[in-house]
């Protein structure tokens, strides 16, 4: 049985300065092993229901659990560790450091939890060798096509080897030809111990998770889940 991960109870989200309410009571559990896509329209919610499981913004209202520990909003420094420690972030656009190679942007993010600068630089190859970059790390962003650069980003994502992967439009920039690569290596990542979420405008790629969900009206709605 898959053990739950992320466990939220009536997460509410309200901007103050137009008194929108983005998001409304969300209760949902996310559970080790499953893939799950959020659908909905822009301005649905879906960024900012994942920036909050990233713990990069905090719900008005609700509790959010990480393995039965609850999160302590207040508490930034412990957020920002179990952040560089246990989830990994993938977003539309890549965000890579331009003064920065490929190499070093992947092992800069193992740097931010352990000083070995020797296991970083190894885990960094091993992980780019894997994404077919092998002769594309000491190339800077701006020398990558798309498709590389959000394989670079990929593999920042996934260094720490996190338990969560959350990703934000991950081929939104990208072509269908390259968008289908980027869903393709996401999915090699699954685990038993693992969940990923990843927020997308394309149903092609949302029917590939165990679970599609969709944010509408503040609400997630669950849709063709696959136990």
């Amino acid at each position: 049985m898959n053990k739950p991960l992320i466990i939220l109870k009536n997460i509410s989200k309200r901007f103050e300065k137009n008194n929108i309410k983005v998001l409304k009571d969300i209760n949902f559990t996310f559970k080790k092993g499953k893939t799950y896509s959020i659908i909905g329209p822009s301005g649905s919610g879906k960024s900012t229901f994942l920036n909050i499981l990233s713990l990069i913004d905090r719900p008005t209202s609700g509790s959010l659990f990480f393995e039965s520990s609850k999160i302590d909003f207040n508490n930034i420094e412990k957020n920002d560790h179990l952040r560089a420690s246990k989830i990994g972030i993938i977003y539309q656009e890549n965000n890579l450091l331009s003064d920065f190679n490929a190499l070093e942007n992947v092992y800069l993010s193992k740097l931010t939890i352990n000083n070995d600068l020797i296991t970083a630089k190894k885990d960094a190859n091993k992980i780019l060798n894997m994404m077919n970059l092998k002769n594309r790390q000491n190339h800077y962003p701006s020398e990558l096509s798309g498709g590389e650069a959000q394989r670079v980003a990929i593999s920042r994502a996934v260094i720490n080897s996190p338990e969560i992967i959350l990703a934000d439009e991950p081929s939104g920039s990208l072509d269908h030809k390259n968008s289908k690569e980027i869903f393709k290596l996401l999915f090699k990542l699954k685990s038993k111990s693992r969940v990923l979420i990843y927020a997308t405008h394309n149903l092609y790629f949302a029917k590939m998770a165990d679970y599609k969900l969709q944010i509408h009206d503040g609400k997630i709605k669950t849709y063709n889940a696959r136990i």
